[in-house]
């Protein structure tokens, strides 16, 4: 039976904790996550215990990346599971902080990113967003200290923002983007996924065909303009209500005119019912 890693919930406790990780000067990785942890966090962690000696798990729901209209309260916590995969896992280390841990009374400073947080992605549909994300990152780097972060490609955007905030603010930190765990049917998995419905689960697929389909339009010399047209229809026919659908370059996010321009990923954004899903691929 695996032993369950040490969990701790205030700043002194992460800190003497984080001490005794690094006894030997071993190497420490660290996984973000909100909890409700499914197989694509699951693959996170394997690949921190590959690059370090040492795994801690941070799980916080972060009430600053949501707005008034989003879903913090009802956002999945699954406290028991999460506990059981990560000793399944065998991480070294949980960090656990309540809202006021994170963020005590008196809390007044917060990080505004530039650059690739305002690709004009999601931050022109959540403001708040990247702003809330780098504040409570940069928070967890400098309590945690790891040597690594890993964070997923599926919130491809989200990943790009806090590699450039950990280089710009020589947090000393080597982030690592790990590629998209999906479904069978290509569906990418998400802890939101809980709330489609039997037959929009049936449906969310859509999203990454329309990617492969534009992808390989893109690869035959498809003009970039007339091969995301045709994505944007194949989504909107099945009913989804999209917010973005573009070829970007995969370092910048800016706009491009051709393959020709660089490495270029394919990023979505689109909500079916009350489900925001989000998505991208390289091409």
């Amino acid at each position: 039976m695996s032993r369950s890693p040490v969990i701790v919930r205030t700043v002194p406790a992460l800190r003497r904790a984080i001490e005794a990780l690094r006894a030997r000067k071993a190497e420490v990785a660290l996984v973000p996550t909100m909890g409700a942890l499914h197989d694509g966090h699951v693959s996170l962690v394997r690949l921190a215990r590959r690059r370090a000696q040492k795994v801690v798990v941070s799980i916080f729901v972060n009430p600053t990346q949501f707005s008034p209209t989003e879903d913090f309260g009802s956002y999945p916590r699954t406290w028991k599971a999460d506990l059981a995969r990560l000793t399944e896992e065998k991480a070294d280390l949980v960090w656990n902080p309540d809202v006021k841990a994170m963020y005590p009374e008196g809390f007044a400073t917060r990080i505004v990113p530039e650059g690739p947080a305002t690709a004009g992605l999601e931050d022109r549909f959540r403001p708040h967003f990247f702003g809330g994300v780098a504040t409570v990152v940069g928070k967890l780097f400098t309590q945690v200290r790891p040597d690594f972060a890993i964070f997923g490609e599926k919130d491809f955007q989200q990943l790009r923002v806090v590699t450039q905030m950990a280089a710009d603010l020589d947090l000393g930190v080597k982030v690592i983007g790990s590629r998209t765990v999906r479904e069978r049917d290509g569906l990418a998995m998400s802890s939101r996924n809980v709330y489609l419905s039997t037959g929009e689960r049936q449906i969310a697929p859509t999203l990454y065909r329309a990617m492969k389909d534009s992808a390989r339009r893109l690869k035959a010399g498809e003009d970039v303009e007339a091969a995301m047209a045709a994505g944007r229809q194949q989504i909107a026919a099945v009913g989804f209500a999209l917010d973005y659908f573009e070829a970007r370059h995969a370092a910048t996010l800016a706009p491009i005119g051709s393959l020709k321009e660089g490495p270029v990923r394919i990023l979505v954004a689109a909500k079916l019912g009350k489900t925001r899903l989000i998505d991208n691929i390289g091409v």
